[in-house]
């Protein structure tokens, strides 16, 4: 007889959990759980159970209080879908605060249609997902599932705590599996806050946790996956839509990857190699043969999102896309990558977590990871990374999409685990020069040029193909201290080989300069480039907190007083250099009419621990003050 794991009070929970509703009353619920929660886990339990390399069954149940429209987002109403995965049962029930039954929602209550966005060509993917309209808080639903899969190669990661501001009354996760497809786990982020009890043997390994009381999101926390527990887990024998693999490391797996679902891939007709080669000519240098091909690919296709095959993990055909002009990630990154192979050119495909928020390929468990792809080629000792589905993106310019990470390169001899590139404080750079004057009447009149460089070269550069009214109210919304702002005229300039973009303006403001009286004005001396941001203060702070790119502004801005006044008082400036940058702002009078404002800001990338946070806090609180310091001029 097989013995069960799971602690016996999760079995007598479950049962009276559904055979008497009062237990789910919202009185029921611990007070301290309440705290901070906008949603509470009364219960989460997971049982997998993987038969074969190609078998795996997935039940759940989960039942969640939701105390205030906030949690709504926490209720996870859509099951996803696909030929090789289906859902054999599907119920959800809602509770009144009292744990009366209000309703029970079927499987054929749930509505059913593509899981892929419209800017999706094709897909196989599709999702049943119950919309729910709640007519008071709190209540509770319970909602149960049984999923079945030939997919062994996506074992879904355990998140015991699931987000800020939930609470987790009781939760637990089993997994039942044959000892000969040799499961493996990654432990992150397990410590005394988060107490876990875990059970293994050589066939089944389980987690249970009870009572995690919320954590409030904090100003700068770092990513979830920085600071709560997460299980990852992989087979060593797997299964991808009947693609069997097998891999205990990464060069093992990236060799699987690239002979199972890149090889055949490759091909291309003879008129659009030849048409290459024309294009490339006598060049002969691999950095300048990319080029050719990346512009190529650039005006020929177009992005599309195509969700077909071995789990929309395989791309198009390299000849597919060719005749057709357009594909997704994998195959806009796979055809370039065989034409650029059809002349010699050696470049690797390379699966990464993308989004503004870094997110690593976890390097010491080899497994199906990743929502992106993008292509890395070889340059002497550096990496030069190809975001393959852009039109507009520069040759070998890496954004923060995809920056700062472990991404995975698949090799034909294996697969490798590297960084994307990581942009410096230094290379983020922003700089402005210009000047403005001030008026009899206080107005202001100024001339600008600000020039952009790294990830401020990122965040600026599609500003040149916004409609020229998206690029006035952006520019507003930029420099929102200037009252009453007008832009005269704006003018851009995309360097793509040096990449460098170059903003050019003009602007009127009327009153920028506050009246004190009949002949005496006050104004912020720092126009352009003001940083008012300061971090929330915390009583008690209790996570770390993270910068997560660092950068540098850089300004000299000449100031012109109207004629005929004095200056009465002027900010003396002010230098401060800490762990997490430095700040220097100085005042200059070049004449009685005349001032320099020079100015440098650098903020530095970094992980800290919380009880440097005050620190910080202070140091940005520091930066806006001075950064809005003012000036009084009085008539002579």
């Amino acid at each position: 007889m097989k013995l069960n794991l799971l602690p016996l009070f999760f079995v007598l929970y479950s049962i009276t959990l559904f055979g008497q509703n009062p237990n789910l009353a919202v009185a029921n619920i611990p007070d301290s759980l309440k705290q901070n929660s906008n949603t509470i886990i009364r219960l989460f339990k997971s049982d997998i159970t993987i038969d074969s390399q190609k078998s795996m069954t997935l039940n759940t149940v989960r039942v969640v209080t939701i105390l205030n429209e906030l949690g709504l987002e926490d209720l996870d109403l859509v099951k996803h879908y696909d030929k090789n995965t289906k859902i054999n049962k599907l119920e959800a029930t809602v509770y009144d605060a009292s744990g009366k039954e209000i309703k029970t929602f079927k499987k054929r209550d749930f509505s059913d249609q593509s899981a892929i966005s419209g800017s999706t060509l094709y897909s196989e993917s599709r999702m049943l997902y119950l919309d729910y309209t709640p007519v008071f808080y709190p209540f509770t639903m319970s909602v149960k599932t049984e999923i079945e899969t030939s997919n062994t190669a996506f074992i879904p990661s355990w998140r015991p705590m699931e987000g800020y501001f939930i609470s987790v009354e009781n939760a637990s996760f089993t997994i039942s599996y044959k000892p000969e497809l040799k499961l493996r786990t990654k432990e992150v982020n397990f410590s005394k806050s988060f107490p876990v009890k875990k059970n293994e043997t050589s066939s089944e390994v389980s987690y249970v946790v009870n009572n995690l009381i919320a954590k409030k999101r904090e100003d700068l926390s770092p990513i979830f996956t920085e600071v709560f527990p997460i299980v990852y887990f992989a087979l060593e024998n797997f299964a991808l839509e009947n693609v069997e693999g097998s891999a205990t490391n990464w060069s093992e797996f990236g060799k699987w990857y690239y002979s199972s679902l890149l090889a055949d891939t490759e091909e291309l007709p003879q008129e659009t190699i030849n048409k290459i080669k024309q294009l490339i000519g006598d060049e002969k240098s691999p950095l300048k043969i990319a080029k050719i091909i990346y512009n190529y690919v650039q005006e020929k296709t177009r992005y599309v999102s195509i969700q077909v095959g071995i789990g929309g993990w395989k791309p198009m055909l390299a000849k597919d896309v060719d005749k057709l002009g357009y594909g997704d990630c994998k195959a806009l990154t796979n055809y370039t990558r065989s034409l650029l192979k059809a002349v010699g050119v050696q470049s690797y495909y390379t699966v990464v977590w993308s989004g503004s928020a870094t997110r690593d390929i976890q390097q010491d468990i080899a497994s199906i990871q990743g929502d992106h792809v993008i292509l890395t080629l070889p340059n002497d000792k550096e990496l030069i990374w190809l975001e393959c589905t852009s039109q507009i993106q520069p040759f070998g310019f890496q954004g923060d999409f995809t920056d700062d990470r472990n991404v995975l390169l698949v090799k034909p001899e294996g697969g490798e685990i590297v960084k994307t590139k990581t942009f410096t404080e230094s290379d983020n750079l922003k700089v402005y020069k210009g000047s403005y004057q001030i008026t009899e009447s206080g107005d202001f009149l100024g001339k600008i040029k600000i020039n952009s460089y790294g990830l401020e070269y990122d965040s600026e550069f599609q500003k040149e193909r916004l409609s020229r009214e998206k690029q006035i109210k952006q520019l507003k919304e930029e420099f929102s201290n200037i009252n009453n702002l007008d832009i005269k005229s704006l003018s851009f300039n995309n360097n793509k080989e040096t990449i460098q973009f170059t903003e050019d303006l003009e602007m009127e403001a009327e009153a920028y300069a506050q009246k004190l009286g009949d002949n005496k004005f006050m104004f912020a001396l720092n126009a352009f480039d003001q940083n008012s941001y300061v971090p929330k203060k915390y009583r008690s702070r209790q996570f770390p907190f993270q910068i997560e790119r660092g950068y540098t502004n850089e300004d000299e801005i000449e100031i012109n007083l109207p004629a005929g006044y004095l200056i009465e008082a002027k900010p003396v400036g002010l230098e401060q250099n800490t762990e997490y940058g430095s700040y220097k702002i100085e005042f200059t009078v070049l004449s009685p009419t005349k001032i320099l404002c020079k100015r440098k800001l650098v903020i530095k990338k970094g992980f800290y621990d919380k009880s440097k946070y005050e620190e910080f806090r202070k140091f940005r609180e520091l930066i806006a003050k001075n950064d809005n310091s003012k000036i009084v001029i009085s008539k002579a």
